[in-house]
C-alpha cells in the first residue's frame, strides 16, 4: 500500500500516525515543505521517500509530487493529512489520481457551514437559525427576527477565527464596514446567538462508514472568547460521556456518509440536555487531543488508525479509564499558583506540559497542561485550582 502523508512534520505530535502505517508495513511517502534533513530522526525512519516542496499552497507542485510518487512507486492508495487547512488539496488531489477518500465534490458538505446545516435538519437535528449575510439589509432583516446578539462568522472558515459576537447596531455596522472595505469576497454567516454548554463528539469511521470510537469533549470557555479575548482555554474528556451528545453526534455522522476518517463534531448541550448541532470538521480535532484520546482511555490512537487502514479493523478495548483535562493558561495572567508550583503540586496527574507554539497559542493559552484522573471530580478540583486568580 502507497500511502502519501501531506505535511508529514507538522503538527509534530501527528508524526506518530506515518511510524504507525510503517509499521504495519505500509509504504509512506511524505510531500512538505520542511528540508529533508530538519525532519526529526523517528519521521526519517518511517518514511520511504520524502518529496519536498516550496510551497504547499502552490498546488502545481503538489500535483508534481504526486505524479513523481505515482510513477515511481505506483498507484496511489492514500493520500491525508489530517489538517483542516488541507482538506480542499488534499481532496483535489485525490480527484486528479484516483485515490480513494473525499473528492472535490465532497467539500461544499464538509467546508461550509450553510450546506452542513441541512444535513444536520435531514439527520433530525436542531441547528441555530441562520442566513447568509451579503449586505447590511440581510443582516438587518434576520435581527429583526431574532434580535441581538448574534453571531458571525465564514461560512468556509476553520475553527474559531473570523467569528464575531455582535450585540448592537454600532458593533453591526463596524463589523460590515470593516468587511466591505477588508474582506469583500468572504462570505459570512449569521447565526442567532445560543445559550447552552459546548461540546464536541470525536472519533474515527471505519472503511465502512461505522463509528469504531468515539469520544467527547466538555469545554469550560468558548474557543471564540479565548482567540477574541484571550480568555483561558480549558477542556476535558469525561469518563462517562453524554449519552444524548453520543447518540445524536451518531446521527449526524452517519448523515455525511463519511469512511475511513477522523471527525469532529461540535455541539451545543441546552440546560435541558437537548442538542443543537453547530459544525462539522470532517479531520481531527486540534492541538493535543488526539494524544487526549490515549491518555484518556490508555489506548493508541495511531496504531488503531493504522489498523483501520490497513486491516479495516479497531483492535483496543475501550474502558474509559480516566477523565482527561487540558488547561490553555495565558502568559501574563495573575494566576494563585505559579506554573512551577502546579507542576510540583499535580505531578502524579499531569501526563504532558508544553509551551504552546505561537501559531495555535491565541486559540489554547500560552502554556498547556494535561492532566488525568481516574476520579471525575478530583479532575474538575484541580481544573479549578489551576485557573484560579489572585484576589
Amino acid at each position: 500500500m502507497n500511502y502519501i502523508v501531506v505535511s508529514p512534520s507538522f503538527p509534530a505530535n501527528f508524526i506518530p500516525f506515518s511510524v504507525a502505517l510503517k509499521n504495519e508495513g505500509v509504504n509512506v511517502l511524505g510531500i512538505g515543505e520542511d528540508a529533508y534533513d530538519t525532519l526529526p530522526a523517528e519521521l526519517k525512519a518511517a518514511l520511504t521517500e520524502y518529496y519536498r516542496v516550496d510551497s504547499m499552497e502552490d498546488y502545481v507542485q503538489m500535483f508534481k509530487a504526486v505524479a513523481f510518487f505515482s510513477h515511481k512507486y505506483g498507484k496511489i492508495d492514500r493520500i491525508e493529512s489530517h489538517i483542516e487547512h488541507w482538506l480542499e488539496s488534499d481532496a483535489r488531489l485525490r480527484t486528479d489520481f484516483n485515490i480513494p477518500g473525499f473528492k472535490t465534490e465532497d467539500m461544499s458538505r464538509v467546508k461550509y457551514k450553510s450546506g452542513m446545516k441541512k444535513i444536520f435538519k435531514k439527520a433530525g437535528l436542531e441547528v441555530a437559525p441562520s442566513t447568509l449575510i451579503g449586505t447590511m439589509k440581510d443582516a438587518e432583516k434576520f435581527i429583526k427576527k431574532h434580535g441581538y446578539p448574534v453571531i458571525v462568522k465564514p461560512d468556509c472558515g476553520v475553527g474559531a477565527m473570523g467569528t464575531h459576537k455582535i450585540d448592537s447596531k454600532e458593533k453591526l455596522e463596524a463589523f460590515m464596514a470593516h468587511r466591505d472595505a477588508v474582506d469583500p469576497q468572504t462570505v459570512y454567516i449569521m447565526e442567532a446567538f445560543i445559550t447552552g454548554n459546548i461540546y464536541s463528539f470525536d472519533g474515527l469511521i471505519d472503511q465502512n462508514g461505522e463509528i469504531v470510537f468515539h469520544s467527547s469533549l466538555v469545554y469550560g470557555a468558548g474557543v471564540m472568547e479565548s482567540v477574541n479575548h484571550g480568555d483561558d482555554m480549558d477542556f476535558y474528556i469525561p469518563k462517562k460521556l453524554n449519552e444524548k451528545v453520543v447518540e445524536m453526534g451518531t446521527k449526524a455522522i452517519h448523515a455525511f456518509k463519511m469512511k475511513e476518517r477522523f471527525f469532529h463534531l461540535e455541539l451545543f448541550v441546552m440546560p435541558d440536555n437537548e442538542i443543537i448541532a453547530l459544525e462539522l470538521n470532517a479531520r481531527l480535532p486540534g492541538g493535543k487531543i488526539v494524544d487526549m484520546f490515549n491518555y484518556a482511555n490508555d489506548i493508541n490512537i495511531f496504531e488503531e488508525y493504522a489498523n483501520i487502514v490497513t486491516k479495516n479493523v479497531f483492535e483496543a478495548q475501550l474502558t474509559r479509564p480516566y477523565s482527561c483535562f487540558y488547561i490553555g493558561r495565558r502568559d501574563g495572567m495573575n494566576y494563585k499558583h505559579s506554573l512551577e508550583n502546579v507542576l510540583e503540586t499535580y505531578k502524579n496527574e499531569i501526563v504532558h506540559h508544553y509551551k504552546v507554539e505561537k501559531i495555535f497559542s491565541s486559540a489554547i493559552g500560552d502554556y498547556g497542561i494535561i492532566f488525568r484522573t481516574a476520579d471525575h471530580e478530583k479532575g474538575l478540583e484541580i481544573r479549578r485550582e489551576i485557573l484560579a486568580k489572585q484576589a
